[in-house]
């Protein structure tokens, strides 16, 4: 008499904890440098320098940006301070009004200024990067890459 071999089966289940990140999105906070060598432009004028600063308290999260353009000596600078906990529009003038909320993970900052709406997604990326994509009426998509200061 033979014997027959035995099959094991062993099934596993591999499961991952929710990130820290989406229970807190403080993961963001904090200065980022712009990486240009690793950005797409998408054709639209580069960026030599630029920093994003975010901070998000309480609810309250205040969006810093300054950036120069390549060939420009003039820096410009956006600062958005919304509060997403209570879902609050900001209006800075009769014709810019600017929300910014969390879509899980993602930082949403929804700019409208003279019916023109733009849209940026704040994300963290592999290496402790953060990528930023940007989508303007009638341009192409960016994504920026930054990495912290």
């Amino acid at each position: 008499m033979g014997t027959s071999p035995t099959i094991t089966l062993t099934r596993t289940v591999l499961t991952t904890p929710l990130s820290a990140f989406s229970r807190d999105h403080s993961a963001l906070n904090g200065t980022w440098i712009l990486v240009p060598a690793k950005s797409d432009f998408a054709g639209q004028p580069v960026l030599q320098t630029g920093t994003v600063t975010i901070a998000d308290r309480d609810g309250i999260v205040i969006v810093s940006r300054s950036f120069v353009y390549e060939g420009s000596t003039e820096t410009f600078f956006y600062s958005d301070i919304t509060d997403s906990e209570n879902n609050a529009t900001i209006h800075t003038g009769r014709d810019l009004k600017s929300k910014t909320r969390w879509d899980h993970d993602v930082l949403k900052v929804t700019t409208t200024q003279s019916g023109a709406v733009t849209l940026e997604s704040y994300t963290l990326a592999g290496y402790g990067a953060m990528r930023v994509s940007v989508v303007r009426p009638e341009h192409k998509p960016i994504t920026l890459l930054f990495e912290r200061k």
